[in-house]
This record gives C-alpha cells, structure tokens and sequence, in this order.
C-alpha cells in the first residue's frame, strides 16, 4: 500500500489550467476552504496553516512551539509512537508537522479508499497528542543538539548576528527553535500551553487538492478540527522595526572561508511595486547562474561558488537579503563587487533585454510550480495566507509582463540603498 501512495505522489499531475479552477468554499462551522478538485487518481493531498508560528512563544518559552510540533506523531490518544507510526503505515498515509516564525503547518496526503481512517489518526495527533516524557526527552535532545551544532556553523552564526542587530527584541530577532537554556527547561505543561495556543480556529488556513467533492471536504474539515480553540490569548506580533546599521562588522571565527550575510530594508508583499522588484531581484542576485552577481562574483573573477539574494517578506518585516561564502583572502575583493554592483543597480537599473529575458523565464517557469496534488495545495494555502485572490493563479504572469522598463528602473533608484546596505562576515578575511 505504501508504495502505491509513493507511486502515485510521484505522477500524479494537474496542469496549470486544472490548478487555477479553484473553488472557495465555507464550512458549516465557518472555517475557509480553497479546493481543486481531481478526480483522476484517487488521493488527496490537504495542507493545514494556523497563522502565529513561533512568533508567539514567550521570550522565557523560547522553542515551545518549534518542541511541541515536532512532539505531534509521537504518540497520541491510546497510540504510542510506534502504534501511530504502525497505523500510518497500514493506511498508507503520509503526515508532516512543521514550525515555523510565522505559522504552524500541517501536510497530511491520503488515498481516498482510507480517508475516513487517515483523518480520523490525523485529527486524534492535533487534538490528543500525549506528549509522553520518554518521547519529549529524545526529541528536546534532538533539538539541543541542533542547537549546539549552530554554535560551530557560520552560516548559523552570520544568520543570528543579522537578525539580532535587524529585530532586536522582536520575536525575529531569535531562532525558532529557541536557546539551549530555555529548551532545556520547557516542561509538559509549557508543551500543553504552546498546543493550545498555536492552533486555533480564528488563525486557520485549509487548501485541499484531489479526489474529493466540496461537500466530503467541508465536512471532512469540520470533523478534523472540531474541539480546536476558537481564538488565542497570545497576540500576534507588532511590526518589526529593523535596527540594521550599515557597513561591514566582522565576527571572528576561525574558519578558511568567510561567509557573508548582506541586506537592508525591503518591500512587502502586497505593494504595488512588488513585481517589479521581484524581477529587479531575479536580475541581480536571484536568478541564479543568469544574474548579475553571479556572472560579476562567480563567473567572471570566481570568488565564489555560488551567490543570491532574495525578498523576504514575512509578516512582520519586509527585507532583501543575500548570502556567498568566499576564501579569507579573497573575501575583500567580492564584498567589493558586491557594493559596486549594489550602487550600480540602484543608480542604472536593468536594461530592456534583461528584463525581456527574465519576464520570459519566469512566466514560462511557473507552470512547473504545479507538478502535483501537494505542491498545488502548498501553493494554494500560501495564498490565502498572503490576502491573495483564486484568480492570481491565472492573472500572475500578467502581472511580470506589465512590469515596465521605466517601473523596474524607478523601483530601483529607491529599493537598493547602497549606503544602507549592512554586511555581517563570519571567518578570519581580509578586508
């Protein structure tokens, strides 16, 4: 059975035109549902979101909810680890639990033949998790170790230096899966608090593609989270306020090649200007071996191996950022390029034929983004989440096309600020 599943993860397929049928639906509880029906292959693939994330733990709960989720298929109701893990595999269903800054999220995929059972095992590890000790002592041991791990990682190191100086006390400004301190002190009881807060009603997000009608999924979703928390008392977070400097701080680490955190202020989302400072960005740094700072850093004069930058938007902060590791003594030169290019961009922009052949790649790329049931549902559930309409999917490469030469120049001028820019260098280089 098992392998059938796999099978069938693997090849099973909605086009894009399949994919933009989206069907917005409303349980009789009240929750929103997004749907695409396929009826082809008899599996579904649901995708639960409940916004908050590790955003909400308390500064002394640090990690709670990162512990608490990783907890959830370790047993559950009457079922130990092994029992839950024993009825997945007779069901052939697959269940993945995650943590994250800004949301909890849950991937469940199931053949149609075992949904009632699939949802029936599912629903009791959301509602009835045991948290047993044995089980909450080998996965906190897991985490520590992961923490004492990054203590030796520079790219971990770099990581947490810029968002300390860019978060402060915001709850952006520490990792997810919290200290080694407060780790090690999080009890059954701060594991039941984060459960209860984290997954609430009021904060629920529900995508689900497959073989099934809008009425089995209504009462599908209904049955799944019954008995969940309507709302939370632990508040989302404020805005963040970024506290980035500028210029170049060096942490010392002894290291034969240094690697370097830059970025500064960015762009949200939902602003009018968004796409094209998305295509601003594939251009320079996130095209991969097409974008400028490769060809400039890597092709050209080989500082490196690889280089890119990215728009983070996250709830509560908005960003461009970007990462390269490079050998100590050659660290100085492509931090050089690096600024040069920053400055040339914001004070030249981008030419026509560079933003023709981007508008190209990315509109034809994106259809590949839709290559199955759970990436389809991941997407989806990601749109609702960003206050974004079923119809994006069909209107998205409209957007990039009516992305002007004169747009992504002006939006250049003012997104890359090279005398804000801030670099963060953990190795021994020569600057």
């Amino acid at each position: 059975m098992k392998q059938v599943l796999s099978i069938l993860f693997l090849f099973t397929s909605v086009p894009l035109w399949a994919a933009s049928d989206i069907q917005s639906l409303k349980t009789p509880s009240g929750i929103q549902v997004w749907l695409v029906e396929d009826h082809n292959i008899p599996f579904v693939a649901l995708e639960l979101r409940f916004k908050g994330g590790a955003s909400i733990d308390p500064v002394e709960k640090a990690g709670a909810t990162n512990l608490m989720m990783a907890l959830l298929e370790e047993g559950s109701g009457d079922l130990t680890a092994q029992d839950f893990a024993a009825a997945k595999e007779r069901l052939a269903a697959s269940f993945s639990y995650e943590s994250y800054q800004d949301a909890v999220s849950i991937s469940a995929r199931f053949l149609t033949e075992n949904r009632d059972e699939a949802v029936a095992l599912l629903r009791q590890s959301l509602l009835t998790p045991n948290f047993d000790i044995d089980a909450v002592e080998r996965v906190r041991a897991q985490v520590l170790t992961g923490l004492k791990s990054s203590e030796t990682d520079p790219e971990d190191i770099v990581g947490k230096a810029f968002n300390a100086e860019a978060y402060g006390s915001h709850p952006y400004g520490r990792d997810d899966s919290g200290t080694k301190e407060t780790v090690s002190a999080l009890s059954r009881e701060d594991l039941h608090a984060a459960h209860k807060y984290a997954m609430v009603l009021d904060r629920a997000y529900v995508s689900a593609v497959g073989d099934i009608s809008p009425e089995d999924l209504s009462a599908l979703v209904d049955r799944l989270l019954a008995g969940l928390p309507q709302h939370s008392t632990r508040d989302l977070p404020q805005k963040a306020e970024l506290g980035l400097g500028a210029g170049i701080e060096v942490i010392d680490f002894a290291t034969p090649q240094s690697v370097a955190l830059f970025g500064h202020v960015g762009i949200a989302r939902d602003h009018p200007d968004f796409f094209a400072a998305y295509l601003l960005n594939q251009i320079f740094g996130g095209g991969g071996l097409e974008s400028r700072l490769t060809r400039e850093i890597r092709e050209n004069r080989g500082l490196t191996y690889g280089v890119g930058t990215y728009l983070v938007s996250r709830d509560y902060a908005d960003v461009v950022i970007g990462q390269f590791a490079s050998a100590n003594d050659r660290m100085g030169e492509a931090l050089n390029v690096l600024r040069s290019e920053w400055a040339n961009i914001s004070l030249n922009g981008v030419t026509q034929e560079e933003l023709d052949r981007t508008k190209t790649y990315l509109t034809g790329a994106y259809p590949l983004r839709f290559d199955g049931n759970a990436p389809i549902a991941n997407i989806l559930v990601g749109m609702q989440m960003q206050g974004l309409d079923p119809s994006y999917v069909t209107t998205r490469n409209d957007k990039v096309n009516a992305v002007t030469l004169e747009q992504i120049n002006a939006v250049a001028a003012w997104l890359y600020k090279p005398d804000q820019l801030r670099i963060f260098v953990v190795g021994q280089p020569d600057l």
